[in-house]
């Protein structure tokens, strides 16, 4: 099977050696997400809005590896503030409301930055 990597032309890709994610036949894993817009955390308190940069910029991913939000059967979201998982939820569901894949949401002692409250992981799988 062929492998497609997805590059986002962030720095850390080469100095860590990963990317936003691989495609291998019809699975795609994308790798954690944190909410940046143009090099800059977008609205550190806003734990809605960082959810939402998030899944709408790995929706753009996705069509990069000719796949669609529809495909995403499995996300893992990681915070910082569990208590505001009602905020977290809300953004995902305006998503993934009639999608429903499983997902699990994780309280975590620290992200790569204390201004990121959330970071989200995904697995889709398209048909064929």
């Amino acid at each position: 099977m062929s492998r497609q990597n997805i590059l986002t032309g962030s720095p850390w890709e080469d100095k860590m050696g990963y990317c936003r994610a691989v495609r291998i036949g019809n699975i795609i894993e994308v790798s954690g997400t944190v909410a940046i817009v143009d090099g800059e955390t977008v609205k550190k308190d806003d734990i809605y809005a960082q959810t939402h940069n998030i899944l709408t910029r790995v929706a753009d991913v996705l069509t990069q590896a000719g796949a669609s939000m529809n495909d995403v059967i499995r996300t893992r979201m990681f915070t910082t503030q569990i208590s505001r998982w009602e905020e977290i939820a809300r953004a995902h569901g305006a998503f993934f409301g009639e999608i429903k894949p499983t997902t699990g949401i994780y309280e975590v002692s620290a992200l790569i930055s204390p201004d990121y409250l959330i970071e989200i992981e995904f697995t889709a799988v398209v048909s064929e």
